[in-house]
């Protein structure tokens, strides 16, 4: 057995097959598939052996071939204690030997994982308060999403919603997407180029104006990138943002039905709490992870590599098929894919490593909490806990991630862990940035 350069874990086994034994086996095939074969002009059984040979002897000798290749092969890895990822490929290699046949199986095997020293690393641990100011934020979003507006006799001004007629020119001529009508605009979100935004400040019901705009050079539109265009615009109406009163009605829009505003403010202190604990835990998960990579560098086999590309594309084409399913699939290519494949089966492979070694399990209660924390966010959690109780499959992916948070934690006793203050917002801002 050699190694080849091409792959670290790629291996070659030369093995050998008698003949004879080939062959017998392929008579033996064929003169039981002679009893039964069909054949125009014959009755079944009756067709003669030298036809069933010239028909289907080919395909017999090449089916007895691969099956005694997958036993011999079976045969020498475990002689050999290998551990084989995905299937070997046979390849025939010529010999002098007329009663023999010999080939190559080419396959990859698993890697050792060698863990290296923990000392010298340090994970960051956010600790996070939520604040009244936190609750006070989330509440006022909750009232930003309710807003209605009311026609107002003065000038426009940030966050009201105007509505506007407008025609756009380009060396005197009208552009494609250029003309609009009764165009309800709400200024400062950013759905128009922030010129245009602005030249409709400090303007009122009825008034006309007519202002040049320069398009970015990166704009999509390659007719109007770096150009310098005219609108005219006309505003029929501005409206100012009314927020809601925190009143019954507002309060049975966000499911509060008892309890009131202290309720409501409760269940936003739960959820923004239940929030923060996810947001750290997934932290110091990255965090942990980058570690893995670190202590234990491993090449890994390429033919897992290559089947997680194709599951991750699957995953991704059926998910891109359910939120448009009129819209066609686009081509992904292996490249698209291949990075965060090659980390996943990395880690995995470590990860499953550690916890052969370490001893490492999740208990049913472990699992249990991670099910109940997982259904607090649902509006009746006993029926989603219920649920992953009667769904073996959902249980086991619950069970999975009940295990990795385990590898976490005892990781986190091989470092140094560090408790970092920090604030809320702050908090999501940085995690919705990376």
């Amino acid at each position: 057995m050699d190694n080849p350069h091409e792959h670290p874990l790629e291996r070659r086994l030369q093995l050998a097959l008698p003949l004879a034994i080939v062959r017998t086996l392929a008579e033996q095939r064929l003169k039981k598939l002679a009893r039964t074969v069909r054949m125009q002009g014959f009755r079944p059984g009756k067709v003669p052996y030298r036809l069933v040979v010239q028909q289907y002897g080919v395909q017999v000798q090449d089916e007895v071939l691969n099956e005694m290749a997958q036993g011999r092969f079976g045969e020498a890895v475990r002689s050999q204690e290998l551990r084989v990822a995905g299937p070997a490929r046979f390849e025939a290699m010529p010999t002098e030997q007329a009663d023999t046949f010999e080939f190559s199986a080419v396959f990859e095997v698993y890697p050792e994982v060698v863990v290296g020293e923990w000392t010298g690393y340090t994970i960051e641990k956010p600790v996070v308060v939520v604040s009244e100011e936190d609750i006070e934020r989330t509440l006022d979003v909750l009232r930003r999403q309710r807003v209605r507006y009311e026609a107002v006799e003065r000038v426009a001004q940030k966050e009201d919603r105007v509505l506007i007629d407008f025609t756009g020119t380009l060396e005197g001529v009208e552009f494609a997407g250029g003309k609009g009508q009764n165009v309800p605009l709400i200024l400062g979100n950013g759905r128009f180029l922030a010129d245009f935004e602005q030249a409709l400040l400090g303007m009122s019901a009825g008034e006309e104006k007519t202002f040049p705009l320069v398009f970015p050079a990166d704009y999509p539109s390659a007719e109007l990138a770096g150009k310098t265009v005219s609108f005219h615009t006309q505003v029929r109406e501005v409206a100012a943002p009314v927020l809601p009163e925190l009143d019954e009605n507002f309060l049975r829009s966000v499911g509060v039905t008892e309890g009131g505003v202290t309720e409501l403010r409760q269940e936003l202190r739960l959820n923004l709490e239940r929030e923060v604990r996810q947001k750290i835990g997934t932290l110091v998960k990255e965090q942990v992870m980058e570690i893995l990579l670190q202590v234990a560098p491993i090449p890994v086999p390429q033919v897992l590599v290559y089947n997680e590309i194709q599951r991750m594309r699957q995953n991704t084409q059926e998910e891109m098929q359910e939120q448009a399913p009129k819209r066609p699939v686009p081509e992904m290519p292996d490249t698209l894919f291949e990075a965060s494949a090659r980390r996943r089966v990395t880690l995995g492979l470590i990860v499953a490593e550690l916890v052969k070694r370490a001893e490492i399990s999740a208990g049913a209660q472990q699992v249990q909490e991670l099910i109940e924390e997982m259904a607090s966010a649902y509006e009746r959690p006993e029926e989603v806990v219920q649920w992953y109780t009667q769904n073996p499959a959902q249980r086991q992916q619950v069970e999975n991630l009940a295990l990795e948070d385990a590898v976490v934690r005892w990781v986190c006793e091989q470092v140094s862990v560090k408790d970092v203050v920090r604030s809320f917002e702050d908090m999501t801002r940085s995690v919705q940035a990376g």
